[in-house]
């Protein structure tokens, strides 16, 4: 005979499940007793950000002049360099290397469409590599943060540092510079309604810049009570003031410009608070390509390219003309 269980009454059924619910929804309402967990987090922050920087000495070296340069010899013909010369080296090769950032749009980035490499220093770096080999296309890009550009050219690991760098007598003790190829103007970046309208409002504020860059010095100088950051890139800073960790960046007004672009809510305010003197960055001793160098800005300049190079990446920082060029010898 095989065994059947009896059925319960449809009614106590559903008291059985009622009671198994109640006791149930007891038991998890004491588990969650207390306030629930909060999801607020910190914002991240980039890596290797310094806060509190070193109070830096601004140069008040005078035992150098960081607007003349090298004066130029007679230009070879590209593709034909002086035997045993810095060019002649390169020309072997077959490519000039170049230091420089991909991240600083309008003077060296990336293209998102094309793939290109493009920006007014990128221009450069075309017209140098252009005189040696007659194709302006032989280049390596080397991508450099701001405090190994003078590594790579000690350590000759590139022909050129072509990024923003500011000739300064300290810079000239252990490499060399072509004479400037654009003057610079130190300003600030804020959000629009930070009520930061100019220096001085940067009393007590928190400021950020590139280590390495010559930034810091000058803006400590002229506001000492603010407090500053230094981080590894300027997309760095602009990460870190879009979250609320810094209130102002401090650069060149080539660089905030390009900043400015990734961000309508931030402007360029203030007066100047110095200029800067770019110039293309050379391993100390190769006097020759000095030399050569600033022969190919002096050829763009009066061929009308680097008007042109100026109008196409830098016309929003207004009119702009190539600042003048005096030599030492």
């Amino acid at each position: 005979m095989i065994a059947t269980r009896r059925r319960l009454p449809l009614r106590l059924t559903a008291l059985v499940l009622v009671g198994v619910l109640t006791l149930t929804g007891c038991s998890f309402e004491a588990k969650i007793a207390g306030n629930p967990p909060s999801a607020a987090a910190q914002a991240p922050m980039p890596p290797n950000v310094k806060f509190g920087v070193d109070r830096d000495t601004p140069s008040t070296s005078t035992d150098c002049n960081t607007t003349a340069g090298l004066r130029p010899t007679a230009m070879p013909t590209p593709g034909r360099m002086p035997a045993k010369s810095t060019m002649e080296r390169i020309a072997q090769r077959g490519r000039l290397i170049v230091g420089t950032d991909l991240g600083s749009n309008p003077l060296s980035f990336r293209d998102p469409i094309s793939g290109d490499v493009k920006g007014f220093d990128i221009d450069v770096a075309h017209w140098i590599a252009g005189a040696i080999f007659g194709d302006e296309n032989l280049i390596e890009y080397r991508m450099l943060s701001n405090d190994s550009r003078l590594k790579a050219l000690e350590e000759r690991t590139v022909d050129v540092v072509v990024k923003t760098m500011s000739i300064t007598c300290e810079r000239l003790k252990v490499v060399d510079f072509s004479v400037p190829y654009y003057a610079a103007s130190q300003q600030i970046l804020a959000y629009r309604n930070s009520g930061i309208t100019q220096a001085a409002d940067l009393a007590g504020k928190t400021v950020c810049a590139t280590r390495a860059s010559t930034s810091i010095a000058r803006a400590q100088k002229v506001v000492p009570s603010a407090k500053y950051v230094t981080t590894a890139s300027w997309a760095d800073c602009l990460v870190m003031m879009q979250q609320g960790q810094v209130e102002a960046i401090t650069s060149d007004d080539t660089i905030l410009a390009g900043i400015a672009s990734q961000d309508p809510w931030v402007h360029v305010v203030g007066d100047s608070l110095g200029t800067e003197n770019y110039g293309v960055g050379v391993p100390k001793g190769e006097d020759d390509f000095v030399r050569f160098i600033n022969g190919v800005l002096a050829a763009r300049e009066a061929d009308g390219s680097w008007q042109r190079s100026y109008n196409e990446w830098l016309s929003l920082l207004g009119p702009g003309s190539p600042p003048p060029t005096t030599y030492r010898d």
